[in-house]
């Protein structure tokens, strides 16, 4: 069965997140993307945990849907927003740690993501946790916790368990990042390294970048969406060809088997937040070349600049661009749908022309992914404007010019008309 899945998420008991981030919606909006399987996030927090309780139920092995008494009537869900299948999506049990402790004479922040397969599993996570800090502060907690410590936790608790570093080379709060993490998997976890079988990449890496570390040439990447707000949902995924379940998607992940795990669904890297060096108060953006040359400092204030991602595989990578790719899960640079229709239009993603556009295109082509990744050039003209089916295809064969993001601040997309002459590849635009 082919498979879709989204496996970080936030709800709405997280800082900075939508209210509408519930369980019913995101149902919803999942069978709008064409996604089959979404983590539910945040189980830690009491309430949302609550939530999931009451309203989910035990489906396939090791995975959940939404009662039917909670799924929103037609009746009460804009025509737009039903989902092209009747089957509900199924949810695993997931969340997102943030580790704030001292090891190795350094203050580290390291965010793990923890997937659970089971109510009870949860449950005996979650009085061990809350004895460590307070777990109702925030559905992403902060826990003064080395994580290694809470990968023993889980691990003794149930040894299905997963815990896999998210956004594995954001600056700020990821095993790699460059302000508060490690070297490697090893510093890190010590002795329980081998149960790290998979990281995420993070919307400002893509897989060709964690492939230059040959170190991590048994780790699989995986990818998701982190979404704090319905819209977002999907714009990182994972695409499998297993049963429906834990266990055989867990082991798809950790196989590395490409006839089960098929590819991931990626950011182009420059759109993501911390691609460049930079200091966003200054407005400086630098290549890692760049930064190199000013010693990391800022030239408008003077002080230090954030360290990106892609400075931060050139430190730690032993492999040149393009190398290390052979017998790899291979990955498909996209742009969100309502991005690429706001490129084309001229406006904002917000705009009410570009929702009205998404919307009848996602309704007219089945789901936001058939539209991305599968519809002819000749299906998206009938269902759109032939500016904006020119733009998803010209995305597809990656036919974009990109600022890249940098110190919290996202990257800029152009997409190249199809009616220039050949352009060259984005990757050599810079």
């Amino acid at each position: 069965m082919r498979i879709i899945a989204d496996l970080h998420i936030h709800s709405k008991y997280s800082r900075a997140v939508s209210q509408e981030m519930t369980l019913e919606n995101i149902d919803i909006w999942a069978g709008k993307k064409g996604i089959q399987v979404m983590g539910t996030g945040d189980f830690t927090h009491p309430q949302w945990f609550n939530e999931i309780k009451t309203k989910l139920e035990h489906a396939e092995n090791g995975l959940f849907i939404l009662k039917s008494g909670h799924r929103l009537p037609p009746s009460q869900t804009p025509r737009e927003m039903i989902p092209e299948s009747d089957a509900p999506t199924s949810f695993m049990l997931t969340a997102e740690i943030s580790s704030i402790y001292s090891k190795g004479g350094k203050v580290r922040k390291i965010h793990n993501l923890i997937f659970a397969p089971s109510i009870e599993t949860v449950e005996k996570i979650n009085t061990k946790l809350g004895w460590i800090g307070n777990l109702k502060s925030d559905g992403r907690p902060i826990l003064g916790l080395d994580s290694k410590e809470l990968l023993k936790i889980i691990l003794d608790i149930d040894s299905q368990c997963v815990l896999v570093p998210a956004h594995a080379w954001t600056p700020w709060f990821s095993i790699f990042g460059s302000m508060s993490g490690f070297d490697s998997i090893e510093e890190c976890f010590e002795e329980l390294s081998p149960h790290i079988f998979a990281v995420e990449t993070g919307l400002s890496s893509d897989p060709a970048m964690n492939w230059r570390l040959s170190k991590l040439d048994k780790i699989s990447f995986i990818s998701n969406s982190d979404s704090h707000s319905l819209p977002k949902i999907g714009r990182e995924a994972n695409v499998f060809d297993c049963e429906l379940s834990f266990g055989s998607i867990i082991n798809a992940i950790k196989s590395r088997d490409p006839n089960k795990f098929l590819y991931t669904v990626e950011f182009f890297p420059e759109e993501g937040k911390y691609h460049y060096d930079g200091h966003r108060l200054c407005n400086v953006s630098m290549s890692p070349e760049e930064t190199k040359k000013n010693n990391g400092i800022c030239p408008v204030c003077h002080k230090k600049m954030t360290i990106g991602v892609m400075n931060r595989v050139d430190k730690l990578a032993d492999r040149t661009p393009g190398q290390g790719s052979e017998n790899k899960i291979p990955f498909k640079n996209l742009i969100p749908l309502d991005e690429i229709i706001a490129d084309v239009l001229g406006m904002g993603v917000s705009s009410k022309a570009v929702k009205k556009e998404y919307e009848e295109l996602v309704k007219n082509i089945g789901n936001d992914f058939k539209v991305l990744l599968e519809a002819s050039h000749e299906e998206l003209s009938g269902a759109t404007s032939s500016a904006i089916a020119d733009g998803i295809i010209n995305v597809r064969e990656g036919k974009v010019e990109l600022i890249p993001g940098y110190d919290g601040e996202y990257g800029r997309i152009k997409i190249i008309n199809r009616d220039k002459k050949k352009e060259e590849p984005q990757a050599q635009l810079f």
